[in-house]
């Protein structure tokens, strides 16, 4: 096939594009030496000096594109007779910058150019080169269809290979195809750049998530560019680009919101700590390194989160009722005193009454909202209540200062008032069954409050903290509030107060537990969040029906705004047939996505004699990483047999990573059922379907997930018969 006629032309621009962009980068560079702080330099120069660092820093972030491409496409635009151009931009001629090829017309019609990129890049006169994708004027490149052409006569989409420009895909719109003597097509395309997006969706993957900056679609892209405020529920099922266009959502935010989201903050929340891997160098490749990303027990500090609950525990530390039953249980400790209270004080004796001692609990109960806010109070009330006892005229401060470490004293405001940290407070409500069987009267059930039973450690360091703690840590933290210190020099209250961020984005949102919803509310600012997931794939012990249950308990400053993809780009078709099967059963409201990619391999289905299940996968492993190769294979497994399928593989010489230890870095990874949502790899061997819809709490959407993950190739392995739900 011919070259592009205009392929060179265009390799001259992204040539000069690049050599703007390493000028820009030295000058950024050179912005270091603008401020020079000796010895004796004023506070003001010294300030200056670390913002013009932070600047530099910044902008030196967004100019590392390391192999990404600088440039993916261009939009010529018909000029309208008597406009002023858009959005502030000066038209090149042609869209060609000085001294290279363009003629500044398109089929007789005058047309005005823009190349889009990764980051916005200007020649040394501050004239455009290149436009960052999340410019206004730069929607079109993404939105624009046959029928809204949005005033594009052509859009052209670069392949390239790190600054080597290999292909030019054009797509012709309205006008122009009448005035090249092309008539439309009967139907439009399903994907905008087909060529650029199935070169990216048969690319190898690597066990890293990339960005789709060069291929947002459509729909995709509506999402991404929707208003800040309230809350936005994206509905997408496996692999429709939820996650990416989450986060391309982040940097888009960031980009138009600069001011207040870059003071404020943004926070990505992820299902698990392999998915946090998996995705993390996305954003920092579309220039945004500033956003954090963590899982929900991250939030939670002076924890050491190590592992999951499972069944009824995991159930009932979600379950909403658990704040009604930590507010119970905090009052146990918030107790008058048993007797009075009588110390010596020289040669007489000062008294705290029992009596008196039940007025100073309610009324600290009545006048702080957190625990811990109290104790000064609490300790002001006993020191001044005993300095009155007293014969003699005594202040109340000379009380506290001779008795304060009286072990009598110490004694009876720990039982009246202790100082609690919510890992104190957890580790001996759980590891006590009369302050359980207490704090749950009338909220749990004997066998949901035994659940939350366990051993307490010899010490609190040893504790071993679940993921399912940490909503319960959180909702603690809530209602203790910090420990009452002294703050260090320059230290505000708010330092220990919890962190809100100006935009939330959830992944996986389906399976949060309303405690972790709850978790999540706390840590909005204004209510602006963005939850995507897919209601199929909802496997956890709080599987939601509906967005409407989630909904009900995030932040309802605002209406709700609800959006779905229904474009499947992961899944050949065929994969896609197979797992609907599963879908039917699990969900049969929800439709599955729309495949993009109508031709793939069949699905294989593979029956183990008995007894030889581990050696069936292990064979099956050697043909399906030489089929992708150098793609990346997964082996997705029930938990119980991890370890044989292991062996299996080591019996074999097979080079593999476990994704607990290693993530996705090996060419064959084993991986648990519970820890693949979100991820895609070349193929997929799904191991022991029935025995994984026999362990998982919500075993065939589990098995629907397992299913999902390959973007070229399928095998199924099971010695046991299938069930019922992937039958034909």
């Amino acid at each position: 096939m011919a070259p592009h006629p205009d392929l060179i032309a265009e390799q001259a621009y992204i040539d000069e594009a690049y050599a703007c962009l390493d000028a820009s980068r030295a000058a950024a560079s050179r912005l270091t030496s603008m401020v020079e702080v000796g010895r004796g330099g004023t506070e003001q120069a010294r300030f200056e000096r670390d913002v013009i660092f932070d600047t530099v820093v910044n902008r030196l972030t967004q100019l590392q594109l390391g192999d990404a491409a600088l440039c993916f496409g261009r939009i010529d635009r018909e000029v309208v007779a008597g406009s002023a151009g858009n959005e502030g931009f000066t038209a090149f001629d042609g869209g060609a910058p000085r001294g290279l090829p363009g003629t500044g017309e398109l089929a007789g019609m005058q047309v005005e150019s823009f190349y889009i990129g990764r980051v916005a890049v200007s020649n040394s006169d501050q004239d455009p080169v290149i436009v960052d994708w999340r410019a206004p004027v730069a929607e079109p490149f993404y939105r624009a269809t046959g029928r809204q052409p949005m005033g594009l006569a052509r859009r052209r989409h670069f392949a390239t290979r790190g600054r080597q420009l290999l292909g030019i895909e054009d797509e012709l719109f309205g006008d122009t195809l009448a005035s090249l003597g092309m008539a439309p097509s009967e139907s439009a395309p399903v994907v905008a750049g087909q060529g650029a997006l199935f070169s990216a969706l048969e690319t190898a993957r690597t066990g890293r998530l990339g960005d789709i900056v060069a291929t947002i679609q459509g729909e995709q892209d509506e999402i991404i560019r929707a208003p800040l405020p309230g809350v936005l529920v994206v509905q997408g099922g496996p692999g429709t680009g939820k996650t990416v266009v989450a986060l391309h959502r982040a940097a888009y935010l960031l980009y138009t919101h600069r001011f207040p989201l870059e003071g404020q903050g943004v926070l990505v929340i992820g299902p698990n700590r392999l998915f946090l891997g998996y995705i993390e160098q996305v954003l920092p490749s579309l220039g945004e390194a500033g956003v954090e990303l963590a899982v929900l027990a991250d939030l939670v500090p002076d924890v050491s989160v190590r592992s999951y609950d499972a069944g009824a525990t995991a159930r009932v530390k979600g379950d909403p009722r658990m704040v009604r039953f930590l507010e119970r249980a905090l009052r146990d400790r918030e107790r008058p005193l048993r007797s009075d209270l009588v110390v010596g004080y020289g040669l007489q004796r000062l008294t705290l009454r029992r009596e008196r001692s039940i007025e100073i609990i309610r009324d600290a109960r009545r006048r702080y909202r957190r625990h811990n806010a109290a104790r000064r109070f609490v300790e002001n009330e006993v020191f001044a209540e005993l300095a009155l006892s007293s014969r003699d005229e005594i202040a109340a401060s000379e009380v506290r200062e001779r008795l304060r470490r009286d072990p009598s004293v110490r004694e009876a405001l720990e039982w009246m008032w202790p100082i609690l940290t919510p890992p104190q407070f957890l580790h001996d409500l759980f590891g006590a069954r009369g302050l359980l069987r207490h704090a749950a009267e009338g909220v749990f059930s004997e066998q949901e409050w035994e659940a939350l039973y366990r051993e307490r450690s010899e010490a609190l360091n040893e504790v071993s903290w679940t993921h399912d703690d940490a909503p319960v840590l959180d909702e603690a933290r809530a209602l203790l509030g910090p420990k009452p210190r002294r703050r260090r020099p320059g230290e505000s209250a708010d330092d220990e107060e919890i962190r809100t961020y100006g935009h939330i984005v959830v992944d996986e949102a389906q399976d949060l537990s309303p405690m972790q919803l709850r978790m999540l509310e706390r840590r909005s600012l204004n209510g602006s969040m963005t939850i995507v997931g897919d209601i199929a794939q909802a496997t956890g012990q709080w599987a939601h029906a509906s967005w409407d249950e989630i909904l009900d308990r995030l932040p309802a400053r605002r209406p709700p705004h609800r959006a779905e993809l229904t474009l499947g780009y992961r899944l050949p078709a065929p994969i896609m047939a197979l797992a609907a099967r599963v879908l039917r059963h699990t969900a049969p409201d929800l439709l599955p996505p729309r495949s993009v990619r109508e031709d793939g391999a069949e699905p294989v289905i593979s029956r183990a004699t008995p007894g030889s299940l581990a050696r069936a996968v292990a064979e099956i492993t050697l043909i399906e990483r030489a089929e992708v190769d150098p793609g990346q294979v997964a082996i997705i497994c029930p938990p119980s047999i991890i370890d044989s399928i292991c062996d299996a593989l080591d019996d074999a010489s097979i080079a593999y990573g476990r994704a607990t230890r290693n993530g996705l870095e090996h060419r064959v990874t084993v991986v648990e059922v519970g820890l693949v949502k979100g991820l895609e790899v070349d193929a997929a061997i799904v191991v022991e379907p029935a025995l994984m819809v026999a362990e998982q709490a919500q075993g065939d959407r589990a098995l629907y997930v397992a299913l999902t993950r390959a973007t070229k190739r399928l095998a199924v392995v099971h010695e046991a018969p299938l069930p019922p739900s992937l039958l034909p």
